[in-house]
């Protein structure tokens, strides 16, 4: 079945609650074929950074910032998925239907036992520092491509709470989190819900809502793709000149390409990956 874009309730549910879940965006097919390569990609595993929580577990990331050829630029570049990025983000005078670009793109593995904890936290806490103006310009979309529930540390959101704007971030561990007293507050007023996904959902989720996920104490691994956008207007005036993909257009592809275009993982030379050496904290 061809995918389709949002529906009017349903981008009013994103502006209301700050996140937004379609099921079965992609099918069984798709998402084995990337979780395949996943699997088995030399560089994302060359790439993979460790973060660990505040009791030392440890969970795994490959961040990159061009979305290439490969089998996850082909998703993240889908026709569909982009289309829908353009209905939720906002608009500034400049922009148009062709404005939406990547940022940047993460594979998350939360392995069996020892995959950590995420903080409470809202992705604009980290962007507002490399000087993003504009929140409702930011998102990101994950995918999930294995299984993600209660057991095995899906994500959790406050609902509602990106409209209460961007509060303060400080350590917490080896990670950036939330000021607990605004997420305390936030829990006094707003529901707690835990985000669970079948393989090949897809959560759209504001760049200001909280959120947060628990370590991966069972015995199936959580793994998931987010890839984060952008309003080419949106400037991040202190980024780095490895994410000018930021604020560059992207190169839509047709839906069907994930499955029938000659796509592998991801190449050193395409992909410019987050160093390991990088500040973690602040991505």
């Amino acid at each position: 079945m061809a995918k389709q874009l949002l529906t009017h309730a349903q981008i009013q549910q994103y502006h209301t609650d700050g996140y937004l879940i379609v099921r079965g965006f992609y099918d069984n097919e798709e998402v084995s074929k990337l979780y395949r390569i996943a699997l088995d990609d030399a560089m994302i595993s060359k790439h993979a950074i460790n973060v660990n929580d505040s009791t030392g577990k440890r969970s795994k990331l490959s961040l990159w910032y061009k979305p290439g050829d490969d089998v996850y630029g082909l998703l993240t570049r889908g026709k569909t998925l982009v289309g829908s990025v353009d209905q939720l983000l906002d608009r500034q005078p400049g922009d148009n239907d062709h404005s939406v670009c990547h940022y940047h793109s993460k594979l998350m593995q939360k392995e069996p036992r020892v995959g950590g904890a995420w903080e409470w936290h809202q992705d604009y806490g980290y962007w507002y520092k490399n000087e993003f103006l504009y929140p409702e310009q930011l998102m990101s979309v994950m995918i999930a491509i294995t299984d993600a529930n209660v057991e095995n540390g899906c994500l959790q959101v406050i609902k509602g709470s990106h409209k209460m704007g961007r509060v303060e971030h400080g350590f917490s561990g080896e990670q950036v989190g939330a000021s607990q007293r605004y997420v305390d507050l936030a829990l006094k007023t707003m529901e707690h819900v835990f985000v669970e996904l079948n393989a090949g959902d897809a959560l759209f989720f504001h760049s200001n809502i909280l959120h947060r996920s628990e370590a991966n104490l069972s015995d199936h691994a959580r793994w998931s793709l987010i890839s984060c956008y952008n309003r080419s207007t949106n400037i991040g005036y202190h980024e780095s000149s490895a994410s000018a993909s930021s604020i560059t257009p992207i190169d839509i592809v047709p839906d069907e390409a994930l499955l029938t275009w000659d796509a592998a993982g991801l190449t050193e030379s395409e992909a410019d990956f987050l160093s390991k050496e990088a500040d973690v904290s602040l991505k």
